[in-house]
């Protein structure tokens, strides 16, 4: 319980500062950027980038990437929200008019940050420049989720395990299946018994 009850207290501090001291034309770019990142319509077009600059390597990078993100966007979306049904931060700790356009469903976890830190993750082992320059906008991301009162630091904190996690599953899921597949493979095949 006094876990949960600190947890509980850092997330309204924390809410409330990053309300009361990010400058208003700061905000405005945050949200500018997090409109961009909505629908992952950034992350696809980071993608498209890479892809025709980057050659093989930016292919590979953004190929990585979108698998994170879209693992990302079912286990956060699809799963973890229709799980917590966690309602959204109370409108009282932002001063600003955009608590108004936040959305209805589960503030647990943070989907944009999921899906953002997910993407960025698997594309730094493949590219790292590229890796290092989508860093910024996914930490605008995740700063302007708790800002603009759309959800708590702990959402966002956790969208960010999800999208690591992601990111991480991305890049051994081949290893592991063709490690775990090798033995299968070396077992003798079953013959059919004649009729």
């Amino acid at each position: 319980m006094r876990l949960l009850a600190g947890l509980r207290d850092a997330d309204r501090a924390l809410s409330e500062q990053a309300a009361s001291r990010v400058p208003p034309g700061v905000g405005k770019v945050l949200s500018a950027v997090e409109e961009t990142a909505e629908g992952t319509k950034l992350w696809c077009a980071a993608a498209a980038a890479m892809s025709w600059r980057g050659g093989w390597r930016g292919r590979k990078a953004a190929v990585c990437g979108l698998a994170a993100l879209t693992m990302a966007q079912l286990i956060s979306n699809g799963l973890c929200k229709q799980l917590a049904e966690r309602p959204r931060p109370p409108k009282e700790w932002f001063p600003r008019d955009q608590v108004e356009d936040r959305p209805d469903s589960s503030s647990f976890p943070s989907g944009h940050t999921a899906a953002a830190v997910a993407f960025t993750a698997a594309v730094a082992p493949a590219w790292p420049l590229a890796g290092a320059l989508c860093t910024v906008p996914t930490a605008m991301v995740a700063v302007e989720r708790v800002q603009s009162g759309a959800h708590y630091p702990t959402d966002v904190a956790a969208g960010a395990a999800i999208g690591l996690a992601s990111a991480w599953l991305t890049h051994r899921a081949p290893h592991l299946i063709l490690r775990h597949s090798q033995p299968l493979a070396r077992l003798p095949r079953a013959r059919c018994a004649p009729i």
